[in-house]
């Protein structure tokens, strides 16, 4: 579809005009004929085309037509022009009789502008792609994609690339966006005329553009770093919202570098838009006005996180002063199942495990780059700088929210930040899986939830649309304490792991029925008060708050079920019991769970190898009967059980396997903009 130009032509009088190939001009012919015009004719060189409207009867070409008030002039040109005014139309015009009143003279110079981008996402900018200026999700949609440029090229001083205002390293262009100004036509513009580029003040808080140099341009720069910063000068940004732009002549192209400043969020959908716009001349002392404008649309990349299904890449672990146990029992773990095991040594870490807590590894794509993204919790304890400091780097992004209040709780860390595998629920697909968070129970006046700017953040995101469960019931409040999921090879690919105080009393209850009531948990352990599977059953109390856990747990089953389209056959119930603890909170005292023994939902998932934490239950025969049922429900999937001792070190701390690991994941084969929105 042609760009459409209103366009004004005076008799007696030679007009020139600077037209854009695929521009129409639109003339009014009564609007500017001679007083008492009845007829018209139009004549015109070869490179210049046109056609009338009404379309008149059909007559000689050289015959006079009969001019309407509503006759208007459709005007374009088919090729670029040469030379200035090559090409040449005049409109005549008749009385009644026919006798010549006046006649209008068009001189026309006609140039190719086309500003590009990689709108049909295959990575190459092709030329003019019709829907470049709007964005369509899915497989056949279209549009271009940017990625916040939140790496560091830098591996000293260092700091997120996108807050820099220059490029310094050629690496670093990379991770933007190529634009491509493409032009065709005179060697240069018609006197006054100008290219503009510019962008609307709300953009310019998401997007900066970069151009390439042209080898024509002039530098007096000297040295070599400020030479390589002065081959990509800044066009656009925050402080400049429009910048003329070079019109190098011929058959040309400029290259621009688009890049990302700032994730979707609540007050930011992820579109940006760029504009060029032909500015002409209208007189001294007067505005230019813009006679042509081409523009294009980004969408900015979201932040993808990685559900235990997807293959690890390298895992995490923080080193104590007292878990040297846990950390060998982990290097034989990771080694075993053949993953690269990264230590956070104390220098780091200040005494800290809980990396799990502090960050969650995801991931930005686009067809022409991707790379890992951490986002750093708001909790910011002792590890605190670990993210900043040790993981972003080059190809390796950083991002965080900090909360508005100081007062951020337990339920803003990462424990309580998980996401499914992919999903269909109710014929929607969910190709990326969903993010699962836990809040305060729907109905509490009082409560912990997570801080509303990592909420908006992570819902802004769109493409993992995420659930909210019931967590605050447990006094750390992580969804990752009772809730896994791990890799199987039937149904849906996957299974959901449950904690269940239900499942835990079934095999205590079938161990005493078997003679071994007088079994031990706790067995081995120094200072650990030790009790037999006929004390547990006979503790009412305990009883009493395990059916409470049970009935939260049951809640969010319920809640999974119907968001993640699952059936009972997809949930896989583990033996867990929970004991309540007082827990001071606005000068009240709340009753909140904790683990009983070491909690196993609370695992480390490394493809088909789990790292579960060791429960120390009561033995039959030798072998701990709470393991053996374990493994007797996951080792049919294929899933090999290792347990892990964690309990003095991190069972006795409120955390397990899970608390204090974390993994870097392979990215989604799957492209977040083929999703159907």
């Amino acid at each position: 579809m042609p760009f459409h130009r209103t366009f004004r032509l005076d008799y007696n009088k030679t007009t020139r005009v600077l037209c854009v190939i695929g521009q129409e001009l639109n003339v009014n012919l009564d609007r500017s004929a001679p007083p008492n015009s009845k007829f018209f004719s139009v004549k015109c060189t070869s490179n210049v085309q046109y056609s009338i409207t009404p379309t008149p009867e059909e007559t000689s070409h050289l015959s006079p037509v009969p001019l309407k008030e509503k006759s208007v002039l459709l005007i374009n040109m088919q090729d670029a022009s040469e030379h200035e005014n090559d090409s040449k139309l005049s409109v005549q015009y008749y009385d009644e009789k026919k006798e010549v009143l006046g006649r209008a003279v068009l001189h026309l110079t006609a140039v190719e502008i086309s500003l590009d981008v990689d709108a049909d996402r295959d990575g190459v900018v092709e030329k003019n792609n019709p829907n470049k200026a709007s964005w369509k999700w899915g497989q056949n949609g279209h549009g271009a994609i940017l990625l916040v440029n939140c790496d560091s090229e830098r591996i000293y001083m260092k700091k997120p690339d996108h807050e820099k205002e220059k490029v310094s390293h050629v690496s670093d262009l990379k991770d933007m966006s190529v634009m491509m100004l493409r032009t065709k036509g005179l060697a240069k513009l018609p006197e006054g005329y100008k290219l503009s580029m510019h962008i609307s003040l709300g953009d310019a808080q998401s997007v900066r553009v970069f151009r390439s140099r042209s080898p024509k341009e002039p530098t007096n720069v000297s040295y070599l770093y400020n030479a390589f910063v002065a081959d990509y000068p800044l066009v656009l940004s925050s402080k400049v919202l429009t910048q003329e732009v070079p019109y190098l002549g011929g058959d040309a192209e400029i290259k621009f570098y688009v890049e990302g400043l700032r994730f979707t969020d609540r007050d930011f959908d992820g579109i940006v838009t760029i504009n060029l716009s032909l500015l002409e001349p209208t007189g001294p002392g007067m505005p230019d006005t813009p006679i042509f404008t081409d523009k294009v649309v980004f969408h900015m990349a979201p932040w993808i996180m990685t559900p235990n299904t997807l293959k690890p890449v390298e895992v995490y672990v923080c080193s104590t002063k007292d878990n040297f146990q846990f950390l060998k029992g982990m290097k034989n773990f990771v080694e075993k199942s053949g993953k690269k095991l990264k230590i956070i040594y104390q220098y780091m870490n200040r005494g800290d495990r809980w990396i799990q807590d502090e960050v969650e590894f995801g991931y930005i794509d686009s067809p022409h780059q991707h790379f890992p993204v951490v986002l750093d919790s708001p909790r910011d304890q002792k590890l605190k700088d670990f993210p900043y400091e040790e993981l972003l780097g080059p190809d390796f992004g950083y991002v965080t929210r900090t909360a508005f209040s100081t007062e951020v709780n337990s339920l803003d860390s990462f424990g309580n930040l998980e996401v499914s595998p992919p999903v269909t629920v109710n014929g929607k697909e969910y190709p990326l899986g969903r993010i699962i968070i836990g809040v305060a129970f729907p109905t509490a006046e009082t409560g912990r939830n997570m801080t509303k700017v990592v909420q908006d953040f992570l819902w802004a995101q769109k493409v993992q649309d995420p659930i909210a469960l019931f967590s605050d019931w447990l006094l750390v409040g992580h969804v990752d304490e009772f809730l896994s999921f791990v890799p199987a090879p039937d149904r849906k690919g996957f299974r959901l792991l449950l904690a269940s105080p239900d499942a835990g009393y079934k095999l205590f209850r079938r161990l005493q029925n078997n003679g071994y009531g007088q079994a031990k948990i706790f067995e081995g352990l120094k200072g650990e008060e030790q009790q037999t599977v006929d004390g547990i059953l006979s503790d009412e109390k305990l009883q009493n708050e395990n059916n409470y856990v049970q009935s939260c747990i049951d809640w969010n089953r319920d809640v999974l079920k119907r968001e993640l389209g699952l059936d009972e056959d997809d949930i896989i119930d583990l033996p867990i019991l929970f004991k309540l603890v007082y827990e001071e909170e606005d000068e009240k005292k709340e009753l909140r769970a904790l683990a009983y023994y070491p909690d196993m939902v609370n695992m480390l998932v490394l493809g088909n190898n789990l790292g579960i934490p060791k429960p120390f239950g009561p033995k039959v025969n030798g072998q701990c009967a709470i393991e053996a049922e374990v493994c007797s429900l996951l080792e049919p999937l294929g899933l090999n059980c290792t347990f892990i001792d964690d309990f003095a070190s991190y069972h006795k701390q409120m955390g397990e396997v899970h608390c204090g690991t974390n993994v870097r994941r392979e990215p989604f084969e799957f492209k977040w903009w083929h999703l159907e929105m």
